[in-house]
């Protein structure tokens, strides 16, 4: 038997399944099991009733410590209510060490831990505790001061000051203080760095706070055999959808959330409705997420506005019920929800940031847009409508399985966990 398989792992992560690191560390715990690792999930929001999920207990304290450090953050950001969630400073949070799950695990795998739930000291224990760590990064903040996504600031490859996201900082540059104490309980540890995309391991590794560690790209893996094709006309039944439209989905948590560049997507509907007009009296939009009904006024095409689905065999439909994906988000690592499209053999369209790229290939299996390039969006759209939708839709789902099937991802974190 290889050796791996006698090792425990421990992966810790602020929620069991809301939010898309959860969804991707939750997937990883069982691409592991099925690989035969003994793996378990250590979360303080468990929404399952799955017996390898362990949470680490509700008490009156847990909320205070969240609203603690939000009030800290606004303190230090000129009470920018804005940006109160585009940073966490870690200044309070639970010891989890001396959990049983934690004191048997021959390896910590930390993922998203933020808002409340470890604090820069619970990582310096963890860190300290002998056992060597494992850091998948979803977003930047495990490399940069406080803040989740940096955009066009490199401070971090020094060290962080004057955070804009803090709006330049206060009396205390928190951005500063929390940077340098990253660097302190890094300093000795035992960590590998992970990032989901090339591009965000590309970012960390020139961070100050990686330099000494080990900095690698493994992606995060999906269930092929959960995610695939079925019947489109079938699944629009299901959803009361038109069979005769042309159908794109749009999707995120919050539809009104500027980050996921919705306007961008109803500038270039707009263009559409402008240069082709044949195509777009044929169009529709399906908008699925919180506040979906408020974008209505914004797009002057068929909408059909879906309350933010937290049901996977849902999420399944729907990719099969449209034609295609489109996401002009400004800010991503590796979107989940591309995965998700592709692995169901619905072509996606989204622009020229983060890991995007590397899922979409151009004018293969989808359309990379320009970044923030409104036109290019509408054009990409245009393309993919008018490709052959089953040489894309094959090319979508080969790409994900090559990539991002449980196999070849938990076999790739299996090598790290053996040093």
């Amino acid at each position: 038997m290889h050796p791996i398989f006698n090792m425990r792992v421990l992966i810790i992560n602020t929620s069991e399944r809301i939010g898309g690191a959860a969804i991707a560390a939750n997937r990883l715990m069982e691409a592991l099991k099925k690989n035969g690792v003994k793996a378990k999930m250590l979360v303080r929001d468990k929404q399952t009733d799955h017996l390898t999920v362990v949470p680490v207990g509700h008490n009156w304290m847990q909320p205070v410590k969240f609203v603690w450090e939000r009030l800290c953050i606004l303190l230090t950001n000129r009470f920018d209510r804005k940006k109160l969630f585009y940073v966490d400073i870690a200044n309070t949070g639970t010891d989890v060490t001396h959990r049983h799950e934690f004191e048997e695990a021959d390896i910590i795998h930390l993922h998203w831990v933020n808002q409340g739930f470890l604090s820069l000291s619970d990582l310096n224990k963890i860190f300290h505790s002998g056992k060597p760590v494992v850091i998948t990064m979803h977003d930047q903040w495990y490399f940069t001061g406080v803040c989740h996504h940096a955009d066009d600031c490199t401070k971090y490859r020094e060290v962080c000051h004057h955070c804009p996201v803090m709006n330049g900082g206060s009396l205390v540059d928190m951005a500063k203080q929390v940077f340098r104490k990253k660097q302190r309980i890094y300093q000795d540890a035992r960590i590998t760095f992970v990032g989901c995309s090339q591009w965000i391991a590309n970012l960390a590794r020139t961070s100050r706070l990686t330099q000494g560690h080990t900095v690698i790209n493994i992606p995060n893996p999906i269930n092929t055999d959960f995610f695939q094709h079925s019947d489109q006309q079938q699944a629009r039944q299901h959803f009361g959808l038109p069979s005769d439209k042309h159908l794109l989905l749009f999707s995120c948590l919050r539809i009104t959330d500027e980050r996921k560049g919705f306007h961008y997507l109803a500038e270039a509907i707009n263009l559409i409705n402008q240069q082709h007009p044949d195509i777009a009296r044929q169009l529709g939009i399906v908008v699925v997420g919180g506040e979906a009904e408020k974008v209505q006024s914004m797009l002057n095409t068929d909408i059909f506005p879906i309350r933010y689905v937290s049901d996977p065999q849902k999420m399944v439909q729907l990719y099969n019920a449209v034609d295609m994906f489109v996401t002009p988000s400004l800010q991503e690592n590796l979107p989940n929800t591309i995965m998700e499209s592709m692995a169901c053999g619905t072509p996606c369209v989204g622009f020229n940031v983060g890991g995007i790229p590397e899922m979409i290939d151009h004018k293969e299996n989808g359309y990379v847009v320009d970044y923030k390039n409104a036109q290019d969006l509408a054009d990409g759209i245009i393309w993919t409508l008018r490709a052959d939708h089953d040489t894309l839709s094959r090319l979508a789902r080969n790409k994900v399985m090559t990539t991002y099937s449980e196999n070849a991802v938990a076999r790739k974190y299996m090598e790290v966990y053996e040093g």
